[in-house]
């Protein structure tokens, strides 16, 4: 018997029979009833409503079965649109996405630098509204948007954010209050982690029975991860930072005050550093003297890294080591199935990270003998973040009755 997809209100009904559209691809009434366990007279309520709001359409007829040809319902994809913004320290990236994920418009501007916090959001909330133009979308098809941050999260979207190299932090900002009022739509501030999760489970289309992390790399390593569907967030919506797992106790010190964190051995800035310390690759990567960035010097240390580069490669190894044993670690704690690396620092050498980790995890996952646990690259690009706060935005606003798990 069909487990009954009945919510705690009208609202959350109609969200769950919309999600189950939506992962069906065409689907009947009937279909939807017997999958549902609902009756069919609340079937025929529920789709007669989401027909009048747009959010599903009529596509033809399906096989006949010795009576009435049934007509076949399909997810409309363009009846609501969602923004994405990914605000890191070298850019901010925009994208509009529809109801699917499908990027309609993207768009980067510098990034945050060292802005006080009232400067950057008033810039954010020029380009956004730029953005919606550019875009062409009705703003009334704007169901939210969607801001992914790095750093800790405080009550009320109040956020700590640090840099890649400078350790600037915004103090407690409440940044979702803040564009609350300029902006006229619902505003949704994550963890870009977990944005690029749930970006992973929406526009990825990961079966919602699934558990999956996404581990997500800039300047740092963070954590995102969906169980069944649901984010799960932890007590203070701060789950997923083992950019502080502690791999090494006589291990160098990190900047949250710990020794031997993964930051500090594998993040990117640790990569540079001891690249830093061969004086031939120094020269030949140009490290010495006044540089660009931690970023561009640990991409330009990747780059040739995926063209082969022994020494690099060396580094970069060395690096997806260090993620690899926090990674074995996390799925002998969660029993994952499958692990997605995301962000713009497995850009370049992404799949020396995959290697190196499968490996590590088909080696000694305490439940190999029993499953395989799935290393990949994330399919979105290093827009993952920004992607993900859209879906983000999509997830909490059209599936109320997903419930995100604390």
């Amino acid at each position: 018997m069909a487990k009954i997809l009945r919510g705690a209100t009208a609202q959350e009904t109609h969200s769950a029979i919309l999600d189950l559209i939506r992962s069906s691809g065409t689907v009947t009434r009937v279909d939807l009833a017997d999958r549902s366990g609902l009756t069919g007279a609340s079937i025929s309520r529920v789709v007669k409503r989401l027909l009048a709001d747009g959010l599903i359409i009529e596509t033809g007829y399906g096989d006949p079965t010795g009576g009435k040809r049934a007509t076949l319902l399909q997810f409309n994809p363009r009846a609501r649109h969602a923004i994405g913004i990914a605000v890191d320290t070298p850019s901010t990236t925009y994208v509009v996405t529809d109801m699917s994920g499908r990027v309609i418009e993207q768009v980067s501007s510098r990034g945050i630098g060292k802005d006080a916090p009232a400067t950057a959001v008033r810039r954010i909330t020029a380009e956004l509204e730029d953005l919606i133009v550019k875009a062409e979308i009705e703003p009334s098809t704007l169901v939210g948007v969607g801001v992914a941050l790095a750093g800790r999260q405080g009550r009320g979207g109040t956020r700590l954010l640090r840099t890649d190299s400078e350790k600037y932090a915004w103090e407690p900002f409440a940044v979702r209050d803040t564009l609350k009022d300029a902006i006229d739509h619902p505003i949704v501030v994550e963890n870009d982690s977990t944005c690029a999760a749930i970006g992973e489970f929406w526009a990825g289309k990961i079966p919602s029975v699934n558990d999956f992390a996404t581990v997500y790399m800039a300047a740092g390593f963070g954590l995102g991860l969906v169980t069944n569907g649901d984010v799960y967030r932890g007590s203070s919506s701060n789950v997923g930072e083992i950019g502080h797992m502690v791999l090494d106790v006589n291990g160098p010190l990190c900047w949250c005050g710990g020794q031997g964190c993964l930051e500090s051995l594998a993040a990117p800035a640790a990569v540079v550093a001891r690249a830093g310390q061969d004086e031939q690759l120094a020269d030949k990567l140009g490290l010495r003297g006044r540089r660009l960035s931690t970023r561009s010097d640990f991409a330009k240390i990747a780059r040739l890294a995926a063209a082969g580069d022994p020494r690099c490669v060396e580094l970069i190894e060395e690096s997806a080591t260090y993620l690899a044993k926090a990674l074995l670690s996390i799925t002998n704690l969660l029993d994952l199935n499958q692990i997605i690396l995301a962000g713009p620092g497995f850009s370049e050498a992404g799949d020396i990270y995959v290697r190196v980790a499968a490996q590590e995890l088909n080696r000694l996952s305490f439940v190999r003998a029993m499953h395989p646990t799935r290393v990949e690259l994330s399919k979105l690009g290093p827009s993952a973040a920004a992607l993900g706060a859209a879906s983000l935005v999509l997830h909490t606003q059209l599936t109320p009755h997903q419930n995100t798990r604390s």
